[in-house]
């Protein structure tokens, strides 16, 4: 295959799960042009166990940024020649054929610029962890097939992927100016999901492409304090940035439901305080996400009607796994 790919890894704190990783990706049976990682200025033994890996580019920050700008940066960063970003998360684990499986669907399909991975419980390998992301017309969102059990699958149309396994083309990424660094991690790969596809971009979702995916396994587990907040107030913003036309107005009353019903919900299982920070925050960066939704609502190219036909629909969504 002649086209380039970059391998991009943002580390914090990821000792229990960098080793597997890095070996993963030292085993692929097609060697990516680059490998960038990036370390939030880990506190842990992770430099130690970089040090292991000489066959990549290590940025070393002196502070957090979060998940959004360390990609941003490595993207920023990667060799001219990568005509590929291909994003995997250190909790996740690539089987041998992930990033070859990856290019090998992007042959095969030019008119898609993103693809996105099978993931499986790193801890169950018969049960799925995704297969791509849903976006509920509320503005709910959740991980498509998350616990089910493993089976044949195919090729096929999602709204996003996720992107702790997933390959983006970098020209697209930088059409976009990459993640919203605004939101430190959690939904950002949503975010950026639901801008491509209203830039005219679509995504494939590439079962042949498998990584074990442990989940939020350096912030706590999905119902953190710290997942709970970043998740829910990003929510918000991405709702209010992303959500075009007649459909932003239309949808609104639900999507406050829907933020009603959380703070209800959150409440009852002893997580109230930080789900009212979560919202207090989202309602005051709304002008900031106001000015944003403006721009990408004047650069949009895909009709209102394509993406009310890709929202799901449901009406009581079961919510697996992303907020």
């Amino acid at each position: 295959m002649d086209a380039k790919v970059t391998v991009v890894i943002v580390n914090w704190n990821g000792e229990p799960f960098l080793e597997r990783c890095l070996s993963a990706l030292a085993e692929q049976t097609l060697k990516p042009h680059d490998i960038i990682l990036v370390d939030n200025a880990s506190t842990d033994r992770s430099a130690a166990i970089i040090q292991q890996f000489p066959n990549m580019r290590l940025i070393a920050l002196d502070r957090n940024t979060g998940f959004a700008y360390a990609n941003n940066l490595a993207i920023r960063l990667a060799s001219e020649a990568s005509v590929w970003i291909a994003l995997i998360n250190t909790d996740a684990f690539a089987e041998p054929r992930w990033l070859e499986e990856l290019l090998l669907s992007a042959q095969r399909n030019p008119a898609f610029a993103v693809f996105g991975s099978r993931l499986l419980k790193a801890s169950d390998p018969s049960t799925l962890d995704g297969v791509g992301d849903v976006y509920h017309m509320s503005g709910l969102v959740w991980r498509m097939g998350h616990g089910m059990p493993t089976t044949a699958e195919h090729e096929r149309e999602v709204f996003s992927p996720c992107a702790a396994a997933a390959l983006y083309r970098r020209s697209a990424l930088r059409e976009l100016d990459g993640f919203d660094e605004d939101y430190f991690c959690y939904l950002e790969d949503v975010d950026l999901g639901f801008r491509l596809r209203l830039a005219g971009y679509h995504c494939l979702s590439v079962p042949q492409s498998v990584a074990h995916h442990v989940g939020s396994g350096t912030t706590g587990g999905q119902h953190s304090d710290f997942a709970i907040y970043h998740g829910h107030r990003n929510l918000v913003w991405t709702f209010v940035k992303d959500m075009p036309g007649v459909l932003f107005w239309l949808l609104l009353p639900l999507h406050l439901m829907l933020n009603l019903v959380s703070l209800i919900w959150f409440a009852w299982r002893g997580q109230g305080r930080v789900m009212w920070q979560a919202k207090r925050d989202a309602v005051l960066g709304l002008p900031r996400m106001w000015r944003k939704r403006q721009q990408i609502q004047n650069n949009r190219r895909a009709s209102v009607a394509a993406i009310w036909r890709v929202l799901d629909k449901q009406l009581f969504p079961i919510s697996r796994k992303k907020p």
